[in-house]
């Protein structure tokens, strides 16, 4: 399976810069799964798309303002960091730059030395591991002088750090976005109970591998990021009890699915756990535990369109995309929704 078959042309302009000031005033394209037929509407509609019975599930993951910038103590050199995941106590593995001058032993100050780091080990990739010193809460010192950890193709500035942040984040610990559930508002989640849909929370820590591209030719010989999932009592029976049901399960997000069809059992259903997951998901997959997907429009190439294409076939799936760029879509993180189902 060559990595080329899931390119495809998108001109610059699509990628949206910033977010929209209606969550849920996206564009929504529904693809159908089984013909390939194609419809244009709003996000707010993906109710009509939804029944009693079915059940949504959504990463209520938080972002942490993660990006950092300090300086060398005994140099003064601007050292720019950005965490990926809490190793043990103080100990966060991350992406230094420069690299060059991160070398174990060196120490770095932030925010007039109220916090302090050492790199204390390299990890995978390059990736530094720094131990931090601090006085008071480390959450409250980051969200203090840390940044929201935009992806690249963001260049604008970010005017509401809570616009990175779905409505439902409740627990710390991603490097980036859940980027499909950044379309709902509390009002339309509401909507959604009100129509007898169960919404059951999990959680997974998305990794900057997110953004990574698929170096290998080959897709199968490349490597999945390791990132943190749960998923509590309370979710794995209401997915169950869906399933029995006859229900559809509908996942918000590849986070989601990823998630779900790690935890998934042979018989079709998950069970309350956590872990690490590095499932890569792939054309010929055999899907588990969803039904559908909510999802936004990603990366030429990259392992995101990878399992949409595992779900509604990679032909469908570039097809779809290739109609999106012709009706002027907007693209990633803060662009339009796809509905798969």
């Amino acid at each position: 399976m060559d990595v080329k078959d899931f390119y495809y042309e998108l001109p610059d302009e699509l990628i949206a810069q910033d977010p929209l000031l209606d969550r849920s005033g996206s564009r929504l394209m529904v693809l159908n799964k089984d013909s390939g037929e194609i419809t244009h509407r709003k996000f707010y509609e993906v109710t009509d798309y939804l029944k009693s019975g079915d059940c949504l599930v959504i990463n209520n993951t938080k972002v942490i303002p993660a990006r950092l910038y300090g300086s060398k103590e005994n140099t003064g050199a601007k050292i720019e960091i950005l965490l990926l995941k809490r190793m043990e106590g103080d100990v966060w593995e991350t992406l230094v730059k420069p690299g060059k001058k991160a070398r174990p032993g060196a120490r770095i100050v932030f925010g007039d030395g109220i916090l302090k780091g050492e790199i204390v080990g390299v990890a995978q990739e390059g990736n530094r591991l720094i131990r931090f010193t601090y006085d008071g809460i480390f959450e409250e010192i980051l969200d203090r002088l840390g940044q929201m950890p935009l992806p690249p193709y963001i260049t604008h500035p970010l005017q509401d750090k809570n616009r990175y942040q779905t409505v439902y984040a409740k627990y710390d610990g991603s490097a980036a976005a859940p980027t499909a559930g950044l379309h709902f508002t509390k009002e339309l989640l509401q909507q959604v109970r009100e129509m007898g849909v169960e919404i059951a929370e999990v959680t997974l820590h998305v990794g900057l591998g997110t953004f990574r591209p698929v170096k290998e030719k080959d897709v199968l010989k490349h490597h999945m990021h390791s990132e943190f999932y749960e998923i509590g009592e309370g979710a794995a029976e209401k997915i169950n009890r869906t399933k029995q049901n006859g229900g559809r399960v509908i996942a918000v997000g590849t986070t989601s699915t990823r998630t779900l069809e790690s935890a998934a059992e042979r018989d079709g259903t998950v069970k309350a756990k956590s872990g690490w997951t590095e499932i890569f998901i792939y054309p010929g997959y055999n899907f588990k535990i969803i039904d559908g997907l909510i999802t936004n429009f990603h990366l030429p190439e990259s392992t995101l369109v990878m399992l949409v294409s595992a779900l509604a076939g990679r032909e469908q799936v570039l097809a779809a995309y290739d109609a999106a760029v012709k009706e002027r879509y907007r693209f990633f993180s803060f662009g339009d929704a796809m509905l798969i189902c």
